[in-house]
């Protein structure tokens, strides 16, 4: 039974904290981890100025949001002090927590056990032997609008959905429940996935600057920093470039690369694609219309071996591919699409004849899964109530500010560079997989590349390559080497002091 039993949630002109605990255990690699879940919502509050005191008491403080999340600490590990805590989140913009939460780090996790293809419902989730929890105290956090977070009474929802004041809303969250905790003195990082990353990113940069609160290490999940790198816009030739290893993997698994390549191991495969396309490709994109004919019949052919592209529809492409045409275009023979976030899963669209996917069958296989796992788990396993619906993506990307960064590309790389300066100590681990259409690979790689870091911090950051998409942990290898990747860096991460 919970310790305590929480009003159902829903807005209020003076909202209170409101949680419920529970005590469990799981077993994760090897070893029983017995654990308390906190799962409610904490009301964020900023100040007012120039308010008095009135009766004994301030009434400097106004309720700005309800921010809903959902916390596991490890029972019988002494001073929690001495203790990592990792704050988690995803992406969007609009997106909950539920991703990382139920698919790798958490005690719990969604089972699909036909990947690469949908799984049936009902959907259910199991103990989680991967969990992090073993190592790292978890709290997993949906910004406002997402999952039961909300704005609060009076409030305007939009003031929270751009990257400053999102960056803000969750940095204050972060330091609320640090503070309230006592968790001043554990190693401290940040997790985040897709969009995700560009908020961690932001947020180690906020946390040092405005709260002095300093970390130990971020990790990226499908890592996205520089937006130049990922909008296919005229006159902006680096998501083809950027993009290409991905389309390769993509043909490759799907056996549409040259006979002669079909054989290759994929990371050999990719070596050999990742040094045409610095080389070659890379010098012919840049010439545009000076580059000369044998230089666009090498590209035009190389392109069609690596991607099993028709050389003529390159060719109409003016041999810059489009990620959205990619997906419809690889497979159209067979009357199949290809997913974005991961490009094993096929789907089928109704005009075969399109020139786009009519969506994503990767991301068709897995909300489902993942959002009735969430909204049966929270009631039924963690004790806390709710009649709003939990927000698994909100519908919010649209109308979201990029604040400073309007009318150019998004690039919070700098921003992370800067974090990083300051303290030198932080360490970065990025994860990457190599049939993500959404957060390739090898754009993350150029992103590091043109960071500018000090060469003596350049150590601080490392990576790790996986056999699937966007979601690699939907993938059991994958979610083993990840698992054991991301325990193996907090733990050399928390071993600086």
């Amino acid at each position: 039974m919970p310790e305590q039993s929480p009003t159902p949630l829903t807005a209020s002109a003076s909202p209170v904290d409101q949680v419920v605990r529970r005590h469990h255990q799981v077993e994760v690699d090897g070893q029983t981890v017995r654990y308390t879940s906190t799962t409610g919502r904490m009301v964020l509050r900023r100040e007012r100025v120039g308010t008095k005191e009135r009766e004994g008491r301030w009434e400097g403080e106004a309720a700005t949001a309800e921010i809903f999340y959902v916390a596991y600490t490890r029972e019988g590990t002494g001073d929690p002090a001495t203790r990592p805590i990792t704050f988690s989140f995803n992406g969007g913009p609009g997106s909950s927590s539920v991703w990382l939460h139920l698919g790798v780090l958490g005690p719990r996790r969604v089972a699909l056990p036909r990947d690469p293809e949908p799984s049936p419902p009902p959907y259910a989730l199991r103990d989680n032997p991967w969990s992090l929890l073993d190592t790292s105290d978890l709290v997993f956090i949906d910004p406002v609008s997402t999952g039961y977070s909300r704005a609060v009474t009076g409030e305007k929802p939009g003031d929270f959905h751009g990257l400053r004041s999102d960056v803000e809303s969750v940095g204050d969250f972060i330091r609320l429940w640090t503070t309230r905790h006592g968790r001043w003195a554990s190693p401290a990082f940040l997790i985040g996935e897709s969009y995700g990353t560009t908020r961690a990113a932001a947020l180690a940069e906020y946390l040092q600057r405005r709260h002095g609160l300093y970390l130990n290490g971020v990790m990226l999940v499908s890592s996205i920093l520089d937006f130049a790198t990922a909008r296919f816009e005229h006159g902006n030739d680096l998501p083809p470039l950027l993009f290409l290893p991905t389309y390769a993997a993509t043909a490759h698994y799907h056996g549409r690369v040259a006979q002669d390549l079909r054989a290759l191991p994929l990371r050999t495969f990719l070596d050999e694609v990742e040094a045409w396309a610095l080389g070659p490709y890379a010098a012919f994109l840049v010439q545009g219309d000076r580059a000369d004919d044998a230089l666009r019949a090498e590209v035009r052919d190389t392109l069609a071996r690596y991607t099993g592209l028709d050389p003529a529809y390159l060719e109409r492409c003016d041999l810059r591919i489009d990620a959205a045409r990619f997906n419809k275009e690889l497979l159209r023979s067979e009357g199949r699409t290809v997913g974005r976030l991961d490009s094993r899963y096929t789907g089928v669209d109704r005009d075969a004849a399109g020139e786009r996917a009519e969506g994503d069958p990767s991301f068709a296989a897995i909300l489902g899964a993942y959002g009735g796992a969430m909204n049966d788990y929270v009631r039924r396993e963690l004790a806390y109530e709710s009649d709003l619906p939990y927000e698994v993506i909100a519908p919010i990307y649209e109308s979201w500010r990029f604040d400073e960064h309007m009318n150019r590309y998004v690039n919070v790389a700098e921003t992370l560079r800067q974090a990083m300066h300051a303290n030198v100590h932080l360490k970065v681990h990025v994860a990457n997989g190599y049939y993500d259409l959404a957060t390739p690979y090898f754009a993350t790689l150029h992103t590091f590349a043109h960071m500018a870091l000090a060469p003596a911090l350049r150590a601080n950051v490392t990576s790790s390559y996986y056999d699937a998409g966007h979601m690699m942990y939907i993938h059991e290898p994958s979610l083993d080497a990840l698992a054991r990747d991301l325990r193996a860096f907090v733990r050399e991460a928390s071993s600086t002091r």
